[in-house]
């Protein structure tokens, strides 16, 4: 049985309250494509809808990571071959990865063709009632599964805690609810960084696509040589370009201004 009074006493150990907030920043960080995606898919939603639906995607997030966060054995396991093709592996975890970045290659690339077509300005008026908020949520409960991976990966490699591990879930998660809303208003209602942000998404697909592909691949070669994939680019490029767009939104706004003040 798991002795929860050695986890509670690293816990509150100096070494376990740093990384607790060590922990906790990478999870807001590894959640920021979770966020985006639940900020996107929500908007196709009824305004009274969507606040209530990103609250039950985040809560599902969390109880999927804290969940998985006590089957650490299990999800260890799968990393191990299920079968072969040839001489390369097929994990569960690269059955995941695989099936969840085509997910959101085919969601995002929907998301936008609808984008460049202008079909999201038909919200409200037939087109978006497509959507409906199971549909959505389910949308979410796959995403949710696919991107928790990451997130216990990360929290298995840096403590070994399982108190900390699911606190510092539990507080990234908490903090993401309570700023999703700033977060999904200022993504919807900005095109630039809307499209930017589904771009990113596509990308995190095709990387997540290439990080299965890579799993199988590593089956081939020693343990020493294996490949890994680093994400931290994406997220680079991602705020790279945000930057850009922040200012091209605060360029709009004073040529805006100027044009209003000379009219007048």
């Amino acid at each position: 049985m798991h002795n929860f009074a050695t986890d509670l006493s690293s816990l509150l150990s100096v070494n376990g309250l740093i990384t607790l907030f060590t922990l906790t920043i990478l999870e807001i960080i590894l959640g920021i494509d979770n966020i985006i995606f639940i900020s996107i898919a929500v908007d196709k939603l009824p305004k009274e809808k969507q606040s209530k639906a990103r609250t039950i995607g985040l809560l599902l997030a969390l109880a999927v990571r804290t969940v998985l966060l006590f089957f650490v054995g299990y999800i260890a396991g799968l990393k191990e071959p299920f079968f072969h093709l040839g001489d390369y592996g097929i994990s569960g975890k690269a059955l995941i990865l695989l099936g969840g970045g085509l997910f959101l290659l085919i969601k995002t690339w929907q998301e936008i063709q609808e984008h460049i077509q202008g079909d999201e300005d038909e919200i409200g008026h037939g087109k978006a009632g497509k959507s409906t908020f199971k549909a959505i949520i389910m949308q979410i409960i796959i995403i949710d599964f696919v991107f928790s991976f990451d997130s216990i990966l990360a929290a298995v490699g840096l403590s070994g805690v399982v108190l900390i591990m699911v606190s510092a879930v539990v507080v990234s998660m908490l903090l993401m609810i309570l700023f999703s809303g700033l977060v999904a208003d200022f993504i919807n209602k900005n095109p630039g960084i809307k499209m930017i942000a589904l771009t990113f998404l596509l990308v995190i697909g095709g990387i997540l696509v290439a990080e299965a592909l890579i799993d199988s691949y590593n089956t081939t070669l020693p343990h020493e040589n294996h490949f890994e994939l680093n994400k931290n680019y994406a997220y680079v490029a991602l705020a790279f370009a945000m930057l850009i767009e922040l200012f091209n939104i605060k360029e709009r706004k004073v040529k805006r201004s100027k044009d209003f003040t000379q009219k007048d």
